[in-house]
Order: structure tokens, then sequence, then C-alpha cells
């Protein structure tokens, strides 16, 4: 088996991953991989926006991000988040990312469901893809930086509970990288779900790696389902309609035309009574975007207005048919809040990670801003202590697993509600 050697090995290619890599120091060997295309990540599908709490709102969003995590949240993490938010967004604006502005130039801020104040920066419907492409521009310009695609990571390289690598198989060719720190940035469990708004690639492997190595994790039954996923049973990855759509006055309806749900509630409110609805009436449940402008809706929400077209829908005259998708992951590896698990020399960031920011139930678009604080507080960590380290090349064993399963068992021990919502593997 071929081995390459890097200072940082960083796996996943979305927001976390990505941010991280550009907040190490330039003079660091980074190689970046990932089991499929690097856009090919839940970052470069984010439509709403991203959260940003600017000096002045800082208890406003802790009290918002607390009801809707049900009070499970870490408070000293919300606070590290709040306090870092706008460093972290004008480090990004520095970068290029281009942010919706008003006609005098300022920056435009919307609202999204469960956010007492609009807070939220966007871009059109695709805020996702102009962070993911801003971050990709900048990571090309940087002759430190090696990225793998379609490169599976197989397990990691662990010895007396330190990371030092891992092992990867590419067109059936198995090799292995050794490394001083490893930073597992590899997502959720979407994939594992026969419903999901996820891309399929995404299973579990930071969470399967876990159970395997023995590194703490936290959070495993807080499973996200976003209320409003276009049903549409030919596609394995529904299709989301942005809770945006909501913040500007989209409402949901039953079969009969009625409301039934303040939309605005936080998600796990909003999916637990249009499932109920569902299951009382066995009746389609839609969404309903006719009452506001057309224009400002095709301009505004221009990706969605497309999206829908193509499949057969036109948003500003029919009602969309939604149903609930798992959607977010708020559990996975614990981290303390410089982004370390308890295995020493593996960092673990966006939502692969459990921060203790989200509680039980995620507030809207506060995953991307928590990849970009824990993404920066990885890299700063690793900058200070990498110095120290030296390059450990331990032999370890490579037996046949399959992490998919794995993760699917955890999911089932700690939810198993969701059973026969999973595929099987």
């Amino acid at each position: 088996m071929s081995s390459l050697k890097t200072d940082v090995l960083i796996v996943g290619s979305g927001i976390g991953g990505l941010y991280t890599a550009l907040n190490l120091d330039a003079k660091l060997n980074i190689t970046i991989v990932t089991n499929s295309k690097i856009r090919d990540c839940n970052s470069y599908l984010a439509q709403g926006g991203v959260t940003t709490v600017m000096p002045g709102d800082e208890d406003s969003f802790i009290e918002d991000t607390l009801a809707a995590g049900h009070f499970k949240n870490s408070y000293e993490t919300l606070e590290i988040v709040a306090r870092e938010s706008w460093k972290n967004i004008q480090t990004l604006i520095d970068m290029g990312a281009k942010f919706q502005k008003n006609e005098n130039g300022e920056l435009k801020f919307t609202k999204e469901a469960a956010h007492s104040k609009k807070r939220i920066l966007f871009h059109g419907s695709e805020t996702g893809k102009m962070i993911m492409e801003t971050l990709i521009e900048n990571i090309e310009k940087r002759e430190n930086i090696t990225i793998f695609e379609n490169t599976e990571l197989l397990d990691l390289k662990i010895s007396e509970n330190s990371a030092y690598g891992g092992f990867f198989r590419n067109k059936n060719k198995n090799f292995s990288v050794d490394s001083k720190i490893v930073v597992l940035a590899t997502g959720g469990i979407g994939g594992l779900f026969k419903n999901s708004t996820n891309h399929e690639n995404i299973k579990g492997i930071a969470l399967a790696l876990a159970k395997r190595h023995n590194i703490e994790t936290k959070d495993i039954d807080c499973i996200q389902l976003h209320p409003t996923a276009m049903e549409n049973p030919s596609r394995r990855r529904l299709f989301l309609l942005s809770e945006a759509l909501r913040g500007e006055g989209a409402v949901i309806r039953d079969a009969d035309g009625k409301r039934f749900v303040d939309e605005l509630l936080p998600r796990d409110k909003v999916t637990e009574s249009i499932i109920k609805r569902k299951n009382k009436n066995n009746s389609q449940i839609y969404l309903d975007v006719t009452a506001l402008d057309s224009d400002y809706i095709k301009n505004r929400f221009k990706s969605i207005w497309d999206e829908c077209l193509e499949i057969g829908y036109d948003l500003t005259s029919d009602l969309i048919p939604i149903c609930p998708a798992q959607h977010y992951f708020m559990g996975g590896i614990k981290t303390d809040l410089k982004g370390r698990s308890s295995c020493q020399y593996l960092y673990v960031v966006g939502e692969a990670a459990c921060t203790g920011l989200h509680g039980k139930n995620r507030l809207a678009s506060n995953s991307l801003l928590e990849a970009l604080v824990f993404g920066r507080k990885a890299a700063s960590d690793i900058n200070i202590h990498i110095m120290d380290i030296t390059l450990t090349e331990n032999p370890t064993s490579e037996d046949e697993w399959c992490p998919e399963k794995a993760a699917r068992e955890i999911i089932i021990r700690h939810r198993g509600d969701l059973k026969n919502e999973l595929r099987h593997y």
C-alpha cells in the first residue's frame, strides 16, 4: 500500500473543512480528502443564509437559539459563537463573499423561523453555493493545499488514543496518509435515510469511526427533520423548500386549504404539526407561496423557482406538496471549545461535531455559522501546537467493515422510532 505524508489531513470538503484549511498557517502542508466531488456536500445546498450576530444582538441570539434547542444547548458555546460571529462573516467578505445588499449598498438581512429578528445574511436562495465557491476560489490560490476527490475514508490511523492519519480508497486502489493532525469534516447522517435533503454520500462515517475507536460522542438522539421538503417519490434526495420562504410569508395548508400551524415556530414544532395532520386526515400537505409578489419570488428565490418549474410546479401559482424529511444531525463527535475530540490530535468541525450549540433542535441558519466559528477555532489551536507534534508512523492493521451499517446501528440504538426511515446496508 502506498503512503503519503502531510502536516494536516482534513476529511470533508464542506464549509467546515475548507474554512479550517484556509485559516491554517500557509507554511503547513495540508491534504483535503472528499468521497465525491468537492462541491457534492450539504454546505453547497444551503439555501436560506448564515446567521450573523451583530454587536448588541448577542443576548437575543442566545435566547432564540436556547428556545429552539429546548434549553439543552451549551451556554458557553452560545456565548463564543455570538461573540465571534461577525469576525468570521467579515473574513468571508474579505475573501470575496458577496452577500445581498440593499439599494444603499448596505448588507441586507432576512428573517427565518424562530429568529426574533432579521439577522440572516443571504445570497438569493444559493447562499451555501456562493460561500463554497468563494472558499474554493481561495483554496485554489494556496499551493500548500492538495485535494483528493472521489476518495473514500476507510478508517482512521489511531494508536494509544492519538490520531495520525487515515486509510483511503480511490478507484479501487488503497493508500494511506500519515499526518500530525486529523480534522474530520465529514458531515452528518442523511445518506442513511430513505428520505433526506442531504447528499447520499454523507453516511455518518464520523459516527461509525467514533464507535470503532471509542471516541466520545454526544446527543445521538437529536436528529432534525425539515418540515418543508418537496414530496417526490421519484427522487432519493428531496428538494428543500427553504425556511426563508416562510420567513417571507409562505404558509402551510392541508388538503382542505386550512392553515393549521404557525409557520415560524421552530422546525421540530412545525414538523410535529405536519405529521399529526397528515396522519389524522391521511392527506397531502402543501406549501402555499401564491400570495407573495410573483416578481419578488422569482428574483429572491430564483434557484428554488427554477427547480420547482423543472419538476413541474409554478411556485407563484401552484400549491407545492411537502413532507418532513431528515435534514440535520445535532449530535456527533463531542468536541471542546477548540474543536478537539476525546482522541488526541483529532479535531472535528461542522455537522460531524457536537459542539453543544444546537441543543435538541437546530435554529435555522446556525449551522453555517457554527462551521465558520469552530473551523477557525480548530485552525488556531492547530497552528499553536502543531510544531510540537512529531509525525507518527506506527503500523496499524486494516480490516474490512461497513461504516454505513455501523452508523445505522448507532442511530437505531438511540432512535428506534426512526428504524423504518433508514436504508438497509
